[in-house]
């Protein structure tokens, strides 16, 4: 090419239209004013940046901020070199150019586009170049020297060398110049662009040539395996032929095809090399799943099209680590993250590309694999967790260890798929292991499962079952796969030691998956807040507990309804109050205890129908902390009885369990621990509970009069009526503010400042405990007003304490409530045995007026009470034969038949008390000094005696439900009572 002055190239640069340059490559334009815009070539938009003004003839990018003249786009656009775009610059001015009389070349063909006729020119050059190679000791040489000595690198890639006389020196390989076939020949050649139109020299001439052999976007099927670009890496510049030869050549034709398709097939991981050398020294170091851009800017349409076609979810962006290789991994993975694969940034050296750092490395597959290791997330946020398919070797070269990871790294996770059927899939290179039974490992010391690993290329495969941490398991596992496979044993290890890892992740990842299942705490809303706390300050707090129960379809009961939800409260506390639920077989009683947990957190209870004997000691250390266990059936937890009463008085569980050590064989002892405390909530249907669990619980019995059944039955049909169905929705709006309520209540510490001033029961032992029970009790009514008191905080050894205070009105509902529930289960006598017995105090006294005779005349059978009280046989049986045991009724023989007398004077009115008990008014004081000793009867911070109910007079429950005693029967209590008193509290009385 004859030398172009400067007022040439100015001249050529104003002549050639770049908006028509632009316009015949293909770009849309689409005028904006005096200008146009299209979309930039030299970087992936969507928006088009690129501006091209006329009027200058130059271009301009908002985007990447690429500017010049149409000597700049025509180098860049189609890859040319300096010389070569000045000569297509002469071609496009055609008649204008100042050297007219150089003949202007037809545009060149795409490679993709060529004819069967071209391919298979083209595939004769590649298959010279190879055989050049093979034969060129100069080329093997310099393959040597940049690590590229693979021994299958060559042959695979089918790599060539041009040498310094290329195509058109060599003799023989082409006809002569003279000759028209010679001359056609070197014609197309030229056309191609592997000889250059001037010289008809070749174009890689001493070069390693790099046949990019694959896919094209828009090839179809049938260009898929044909030759889409050349490649050329000078080994040395060629000084006396062309000065400044650049080291990287490419035909002049737009880059297409993707280097290395099989791997994207193969790997849904990819590594993107900016450069073939460093592609093909990852290739060689043992990281077969690799491909390349064509330069720091040239990752192309063709690459993102066949990774999304085939599926790749991973990119590890290995470009150089310099300015304009850190830009174009930005644009990489931007591209990437756009389309949904991931990008990560491999991070080399300051300075340094792939070839380079395995070179001064001395381990290339250790470093790389390092590398690869250490490759950081490109996309927003803290990345997805790694999750990488590479192996890493021991850097002095020896045989790597089994689990060997970068120093100071944290390890990645190892990626496999799931198959439908359970199985974990690894693949990697051209192995793919299988493993079978990880998911029966629940012990942390264990790992034994089904492992096979088959090569894909050859078919060979081992299959074992094997503990994966015993090490005398894998090294045989490994030396006979290895043997199997034809493979290095210290891939083989490498492999394992990845499977080993991958199964060690998939076991942390199930149990965080179980940790995440568990209830977590929610989040309430500050609508519902507001609604919550408004129902935490009301005033009849108490009153509107019941009522909301009783609107969720509860009949009755206010009593064993409002104590239930008192005691589930106290869960809060340090020693949370137990509940038991006693009644005959379909009464109610499991009705009463989901009723009362519905309105409770779901996350704060825990139900179970029954539990072994062995379950609590392994439910988890805090698993039950501060939690509700309910059981329906005390049947169903006998067994686990024992466990239940020491985590009840003492507050947590501990075991001593033997089990085998995995690894040595040994018995070993392990402890297991369970936390409290704990609200325990049971129901039962016996009569005769076990004794120890009795006196830990407060015993609630259902309602099981005549009355309290009709009034069930009117609620089943109401709720078969319009009105009942919407009642539904009321219950779901309760049930939701209620459970906000108490995820609200804080444990607060519970102070009672009239302690000193309660007396109890103490005629029994037992009482010890249910003096507790009614204490706690008392904070239990506290804690669920704490929006209603002040909260104190006190300084004790450097720490502040935070409590609320007992107030009177806490120790009056105590008290209404202990009288029912305290006083029934301080009564040896059943409630169903007691009721039984009052109702024949009253039938004998009706049969012995209407027969003229006295009481204790009177004999009567069970078959005269089942139908003289419609109770039924069996309950008769349990319960007359209890009476008789206690020697309240005595036994008459008559024939074949047996009749009882009653031995009891009735001096009950059959209404539960509990004796011993102060009671809670106002500053004045009143009434005789009689009144105001008498036991039961006493007053917390001077209560009035003319506040107290009339003779005769029943206290009244929240709901008009009878919670206290008949007055004539509270002084006939009083004279048995007298003793429980302790003397400090008569003096409290009298005071």
């Amino acid at each position: 090419m004859a030398r172009m002055t400067p007022e040439e190239l100015e001249h050529l640069k104003r002549d050639v239209s770049l908006l028509k340059l632009a316009q015949d490559q293909g770009h849309k334009l689409k005028k904006q004013g005096h200008d146009f815009v299209t979309l930039c070539p030299f970087h992936r938009e969507k928006t088009p940046s690129c501006v091209i003004s006329p009027s200058k003839n130059l271009y301009h990018c908002f985007g990447c901020n690429a500017a010049g003249s149409v000597l700049d786009w025509l180098q860049h656009t189609e890859r040319l070199t300096y010389p070569q775009t000045l000569l297509r610059l002469r071609e496009l001015a055609g008649a204008s150019s100042s050297a007219a009389d150089v003949p202007s070349s037809p545009p060149r063909p795409k490679l993709a586009d060529l004819d069967d006729d071209g391919q298979a020119l083209l595939n004769q050059v590649t298959g010279f170049y190879h055989q050049n190679l093979l034969n060129s000791p100069e080329a093997m040489q310099w393959l040597e020297k940049r690590g590229l000595n693979h021994p299958e690198l060559v042959s695979h890639f089918k790599l060539g060398f041009a040498g310094l006389h290329g195509v058109s020196g060599e003799a023989g390989i082409l006809p002569s110049p003279a000759s028209g076939e010679g001359r056609r020949l070197r014609e197309k050649l030229a056309s191609l662009g592997v000889l250059r139109t001037t010289t008809k020299q070749d174009h890689f001439r001493g070069c390693v040539v790099v046949p990019v052999v694959g896919w094209s976007e828009s090839a179809n099927v049938a260009h898929r395996g044909r030759v889409l670009q050349l490649y050329g890496r000078r080994t040395q510049p060629d000084y006396k032929i062309l000065k400044g030869s650049p080291k990287h050549l490419y035909l002049p034709s737009p880059l297409a095809g993707v280097w290395n398709e099989e791997a994207l097939k193969s790997s849904s991981e990819i590594i993107l090399c900016e450069a073939l050398i460093d592609a093909m020294t990852f290739w060689c170091a043992g990281f077969r799943n690799v491909t390349t851009a064509y330069g720091c800017n040239g990752f192309t349409a063709d690459h993102l099209a066949a990774l999304q076609y085939h599926g790749v979810k991973r990119v590890l962006i290995a470009y150089d680590r310099d300015e304009a290789g850190d830009r174009g991994a930005e644009s990489v993975a931007g591209d990437l993250l756009e389309a949904g694969i991931e990008a990560w940034r491999v991070r080399f050296p300051a300075g340094m590309d792939a070839n380079e750092y395995a070179l001064k490395s001395g381990n290339p597959e250790s470093s790389l694999g390092l590398a690869l290791q250490q490759a950081a997330w490109m996309g927003k946020g803290s990345g997805p967790g790694a999750v990488f398919s590479h192996e890493t070797v021991a850097e002095n070269g020896s045989e790597p260890s089994l689990l060997a990871v970068s120093a100071g790294s944290q390890m990645e996770p190892v990626p496999c798929e799931l198959s439908a059927s359970g199985e974990l899939l690894l693949k990697s290179g051209p192995r793919i292991w299988r493993v079978r039974g990880w998911q029966k490992n629940t012990v942390a010391e264990v790992m034994k499962v089904n492992v096979q690993v088959r090569d894909e290329t050859t078919g060979g495969f081992h299959v074992d079952q094997l503990d994966m941490y015993s090490s005398r398991h894998r090294q045989g596992y490994i030396s006979a796969a290895a043997a199997e496979l034809g493979c290095d044993v210290a891939v083989i290890k490498r492999e394992c030691g990845r499977v080993l890892l991958m199964l060690e992740q998939k076991q942390d990842e199930a149990q965080r998956q179980q940790t995440e299942n568990a209830p977590a705490s929610v989040t309430v809303s500050a609508e519902d807040e507001t609604a919550a706390l408004e129902l935490l300050k009301s005033p009849s707090l108490a009153e509107q507990v019941v009522n909301d129960l009783a609107a969720c379809g509860v009949v009755g009961e206010s009593t064993n309804l409002l104590t239930g939800y008192l005691a589930a409260v106290s869960r809060k506390l340090d020693k949370p109050l137990a509940v038991l639920i006693q009644s005959s077989s379909a009464a109610g009683k499991s009705s009463l205890m989901d009723a009362v947990l519905g309105l409770m957190p779901e996350e704060e209870r825990i139900q179970y129908s029954a539990m072994t004997g062995q379950s609590l000691y392994y439910l988890g250390e805090t698993s039950l902390q501060h939690k509700i266990l309910a059981i329906a059936e005390e049947e169903g937890v006998r067994q686990a009885a024992y466990a239940l009463k020491l985590l009840q008085s003492d507050g947590e569980l501990k075991i001593a369990s033997t089990g085998k050590n995995e690894q040595s064989g040994e018995l070993v002892t392990r402890e297991y621990k369970v936390q409290g405390p704990v609200m325990l909530m049971l129901t039962t249907t016996a009569i005769d509970v076990d004794e120890e669990l009795l006196n830990r619980c407060l015993v609630l019995t259902v309602n099981e009069s005549r009355e309290q059944t009709q009034a069930i039955h009117a609620l089943q049909r109401h709720n078969q009526t319009l009105e009942g169905l919407l009642a539904v929705s009321e219950k779901g709006y309760l049930t939701q503010l209620h459970q906000n309520a108490q995820r609200l209540l804080r444990p607060l510490k519970v102070v009672n400042p009239f302690a000193q001033q309660l007396t109890f029961l103490s005629d029994k032992t037992r009482t010890r405990r249910d003096h507790m029970k009614y204490l706690t009790l008392i904070q239990s009514i506290a804690l669920l007003h704490q929006y209603q008191r002040e909260v104190k905080r006190v300084q004790h050894r450097g720490q502040w304490l935070e409590y609320i205070e007992v107030e009177r009105s806490d120790i009056e509902l105590a008290n209404r409530l202990a009288h029912e529930v305290l006083g029934r289960t301080l009564d040896e006598m059943p409630p169903q045995t007691r009721k039984l017995l009052v109702l024949l105090r009253d039938q004998v006294k009706a049969w012995a007026e209407k027969q003229a005779v006295k009481a204790e005349e009177i004999r009567f059978s069970r078959r005269d009470v089942r139908a003289a009280l419609n109770w039924g046989d069996t309950q008769l049986k349990i319960h007359l034969s209890r009476l008789l045991e206690m020697e309240y009724l005595v036994l008459f023989r008559r024939g074949l038949t047996y009749e009882y007398g009653l031995l009891w004077d009735g001096e009950d009115s059959g209404q539960p008390h509990l004796c011993g008990l102060l009671g809670v008014g106002n500053d004045n004081r009143s009434g005789s000094d009689e009144e105001q000793s008498a036991p039961g009867r006493g007053v917390v911070g001077s209560q009035s005696d003319s506040e107290k109910p009339a003779s005769g007079q029943n206290q009244q429950g929240l709901t008009g439900e009878v919670v206290g005693v008949a007055e004539n029967a509270v002084i006939k209590r009083k004279r048995k009572c007298a003793a429980a008193i302790a003397p400090d509290a008569q003096e409290v009385l009298r005071g």
